[in-house]
């Protein structure tokens, strides 16, 4: 599998967009976006990757959530490239595939499994490949470094479920990756949860 972030130098503001694909460009890889920003820069960028011989340019995008850096470019994607469109929101146009956690998608030549995070926004996710230990979360608040805050139940559960796969690198919707100490940051993550959790039970039974 191999992952560049297309926006890395991007000179406008816009998430960061990953562009997927296989090791060695088979025919059965699934050439993929993660996300589609809103610089419209990466559109030359993929028509002139390197994504196989034979092989369409794009064969699918997949949205973290719908907010507006990380969605804004998808009529041009799709216009260009006539991907099929996976989203968890309704609300966004032209999308082929609604998703709601637990499916399992082919990813350049890898599996990665939806997991619904509801903590950013409600329609957020992340995709998890357990193969090569990658983590996409987009804007999913995964990191938490202190406690006393409050916590949907739905959003602590799929934090407390990410806790328990093997992770090697995170990629975030904003700024650099995280390639190094991902499952000890995930279990304090869990424990600041866990603890403000308690916390907000404690106040609200003690006004």
């Amino acid at each position: 599998m191999k992952i560049q972030n297309l926006t890395g130098n991007s000179s406008m503001y816009t998430s960061n967009v990953y562009l997927v694909t296989g090791t060695w460009n088979a025919l059965a890889d699934q050439n993929t976006l993660i996300d589609v920003g809103r610089d419209p820069s990466i559109i030359e960028v993929i028509q002139n990757a390197h994504t196989g011989v034979g092989k369409r340019k794009l064969d699918q995008v997949i949205l973290t959530h719908s907010h507006y850096d990380h969605a804004s470019l998808l009529p041009q994607i799709i216009e260009n490239f006539q991907p099929t469109i996976y989203a968890f929101s309704e609300a966004l146009q032209g999308v082929n595939t609604y998703l709601r956690g637990g499916e399992i998608i082919r990813i350049g030549d890898r599996r990665f499994e939806v997991i619904h995070t509801p903590g950013h926004t409600q329609d957020s996710i992340c995709l998890y490949c357990e193969e090569e230990g990658v983590l996409f979360v987009g804007d999913t608040p995964i990191i938490i470094r202190t406690s006393g805050g409050t916590y949907e139940e739905r959003f602590f559960n799929a934090v407390r479920y990410i806790a328990t796969k093997e992770v090697k690198a995170i990629y975030f919707g904003h700024g650099r990756p995280m390639l190094e100490y991902c499952n000890n940051t995930l279990q304090n993550s869990l424990i600041n949860m866990r603890n403000s959790r308690i916390l907000s039970e404690n106040q609200q039974g003690n006004p």
